[in-house]
């Protein structure tokens, strides 16, 4: 039985297929399995990979007709054999020592049920400053006490390095179809039932960006989509949690307001908004920064996109004494 299960699912990935399993086959790490998923592909793919398929018995070629990259990996998740599962996708590129390291990572550390790696952005064109902050912030967020208080501002890992441990996902299950990013969920739902994901602090991987991304184009990763699931997961941890504080919310713009409404259809009641401007007036109550009452009896969500804005309000919240994860969380 090979030691890791990397499952590569690929829909017309001509181009860049035969790199990503290039690397695949130039790891360090040489006790694994590759079962490569083609999900209806028409443009050649599945000719590349039944020619390492081939050349290389570690590399298993498997059919999937339901369409989407959730029915893909599922599909390789049912014939992996390994202890380890590593994720990977066919636009990408695995430095040699990838599994090699996390596979010693995690023998090293039975505790930690997951690890990912920093990546090596790769854009397409010079308009991706999003996608490059996104990494940025990402990279920078290494341990699992970083990860788990930045998990509902967005995905603390980049879902392509991570591997885990095979009896973890038979446990608490790995991606599932719904009107919702896959990868979010699973890792919320992860986090949510105490799994430790840790983080190699070294650029494993090279996530190449396109304009055909999935995460560009398809509905299930629109800004709605992820929203609605992070006020899934973020309500059922209040109300396990900090059921006996008044829940107020730090931004009382009109996207802040439309994201409270999905928090309170969850069941979380949102008290007050806490504003920069001392006479805004709305419906609800709304409290100036300045006004914000001693820790204790309060729990603080902060809505803000802009990093440099939950920047100046971690520090403001800490100067008045309260703590991240106890008093507040950063939400975006």
């Amino acid at each position: 039985m090979p030691k890791v299960s990397v499952i590569l699912p690929f829909y017309q990935a001509h181009a860049t297929l035969e790199r990503a399993l290039q690397s695949i086959r130039n790891q360090l790490c040489t006790d694994w399995e590759c079962l490569m998923v083609n999900n209806n592909s028409t443009d050649g793919g599945e000719n590349i990979a039944r020619k390492f398929a081939a050349n290389d018995s570690r590399f298993r070629l498997l059919n999937e007709e339901k369409q989407s990259v959730v029915h893909a990996f599922c599909r390789g998740e049912q014939e992996s054999r390994g202890t380890y599962v590593a994720r990977m996708d066919a636009d990408d590129w695995a430095h040699p020592e990838r599994l090699e390291k996390q596979v010693t990572w995690l023998e090293a550390q039975p505790e930690t049920g997951a690890v990912a790696t920093q990546v090596e952005y790769i854009a397409h064109h010079n308009q991706t400053d999003g996608f490059a902050r996104f990494v940025k912030w990402n990279n920078n967020l290494l341990t699992y006490a970083q990860m788990w208080l930045n998990r509902f501002v967005e995905l603390p890992l980049v879902n392509p390095t991570a591997m885990w441990r095979k009896d973890l996902a038979e446990k608490l299950g790995s991606y599932k179809a719904g009107d919702f990013p896959e990868d979010y969920e699973m890792w919320l739902r992860w986090l949510e039932a105490g799994v430790k994901v840790d983080k190699i602090p070294e650029k494993l991987l090279h996530w190449h960006d396109s304009d055909t991304r999935l995460t560009r184009t398809h509905e299930i990763y629109s800004d709605e989509a992820f929203f609605r699931i992070k006020s899934h997961y973020l309500s059922k941890w209040l109300q396990r949690y900090q059921q006996d504080k008044s829940i107020y919310v730090w931004g009382a713009s009109r996207i802040s307001r439309k994201r409270v409404d999905k928090l309170e259809q969850e069941g979380i009641l949102v008290e007050a908004f806490i504003d920069i401007k001392e006479s805004r007036q709305l419906e609800r109550r709304v409290l100036f920064y300045e006004d914000l009452p001693e820790p204790g009896a309060y729990f603080v969500l902060v809505y803000m996109k802009l990093q440099e804005a939950r920047k100046k309000i971690q520090s403001f919240l800490h100067e008045r004494g309260y703590i991240e994860g106890v008093d507040y969380l950063l939400v975006a």
